[in-house]
């Protein structure tokens, strides 16, 4: 091992195993980032469930990820697992040098008992129960992936976080540089993510869209059966259900525009990115991170109403598509993403290594 490795725990959330078959955004993200740890030459450990296939070594947490554990009734609480993960990595800390957390940030006072440091990803949108934590527990370090999640915390709290953009294999993804097909739009079928409004711009933009996604509750379920399931047609709207790595990529090159309705502060919004990366333009609602993700004019343009991103699509289909994928590229390259948090590890370490 090369002088400059570190000794890294990576603890992932559990819901679904590394990398995900279908929806798993942060899932993805740590197979990124623990693969390009391990080819750097650092000594990785992945806390997660047996399931997982990872380059790190693996210590295993359950059998299996907890999504398929719950649906087959084989687990009934996610709390458990998450307080075994930490509990596990706790016992651990001493055998590495940093260990870097991306569970939800209920699990964030247990940090504070490692003497080894903990980074703290907050890969979800910020609530009062997230402030307690960070006010009550300064000495945790935490990192965001968007200026937008961030920054009312930063304000209420007088503290600066650091912030490290998601990153996407770019590589992974065999771009289209011709005029797509139709629109497009990824992610839950829920309110929250809003494709009754993605239906509503295809048409008045005139053009067909193709739906992905499943819904993951009970509730999404009862609106995608009673909003959703009623306007799909098979030609106009077209609903082809959860997709995997190969499905996405040929749904998003084929592409003509990516629509991103969201109706909540989404944090980053992964699947805006993985689009950029086929050539494929974004028109999305600018909430949330949208404003730091699509650059206006360049890979793709947001509108602050619902209303207004119909007449944005004639725009977006006017894009190169080749630059589309390289300025994405240039901001988002995972390699980015890998280089934010290593720059991160070595601050937390030297900052320990200073004596008080």
């Amino acid at each position: 091992m090369k002088s400059s490795s570190l000794r890294i725990a990576q603890v992932s959330p559990l819901w679904t195993r590394i990398p995900p078959a279908t929806y798993g955004g942060v899932e993805l993200l740590m197979k990124l980032l623990i693969d390009e740890l391990v080819a750097r030459g650092h000594d990785v450990t992945l806390f997660g469930t047996g399931d997982c296939t990872t380059s790190a070594r693996l210590h295993a947490v359950g059998d299996a990820n907890l999504c398929d554990l719950l649906a087959r009734g084989e687990a009934y609480m996610f709390e458990y697992y998450a307080n075994g993960v930490m509990a596990d990595v706790l016992k651990r800390a001493d055998e590495f040098d940093i260990i870097h957390s991306h569970l939800g940030p209920a699990w964030l006072p247990l940090a504070s008992l490692s003497s080894t440091p903990i980074l703290w990803t907050m890969h979800t949108l910020m609530h009062l129960d997230d402030e307690w934590a960070l006010r009550r527990y300064p000495e945790v370090p935490v990192v965001g992936i968007s200026q937008s999640q961030m920054h009312a915390y930063a304000m209420k709290l007088g503290r600066d976080f650091p912030i490290v953009y998601n990153g996407c294999d770019f590589d992974a993804f065999d771009p289209n540089y011709e005029p797509g097909e139709y629109l497009a739009f990824i992610g839950r079928m829920s309110p929250a993510k809003n494709p009754l409004d993605a239906i509503r711009i295809a048409k008045a933009a005139g053009m067909p869209i193709v739906l992905a996604g499943q819904p993951q509750n009970s509730n999404e379920e009862r609106y995608f059966a009673e909003e959703i399931k009623p306007l799909v047609d098979g030609e106009s709207v077209r609903y082809i259900g959860p997709v995997n790595h190969p499905q996405k990529n040929e749904l998003l090159r084929r592409a003509s525009a990516l629509i991103f309705p969201i109706q909540w502060d989404e944090p980053f919004g992964l699947v805006m990115i993985e689009a950029m990366a086929c050539g494929c333009p974004v028109v999305a609602h600018r909430r949330g991170s949208v404003s730091e993700v699509v650059d206006v004019g360049v890979t793709g343009f947001h509108s602050g109403v619902i209303d207004g991103m119909a007449e944005l699509v004639p725009r977006a289909l006017e894009l190169d598509r080749t630059k589309v994928r390289e300025h994405a590229r240039g901001r988002f390259g995972f390699e980015k993403m890998v280089d934010g948090y290593v720059e991160l590890y070595h601050q937390l370490l030297g900052a320990k290594a200073v004596p008080s």
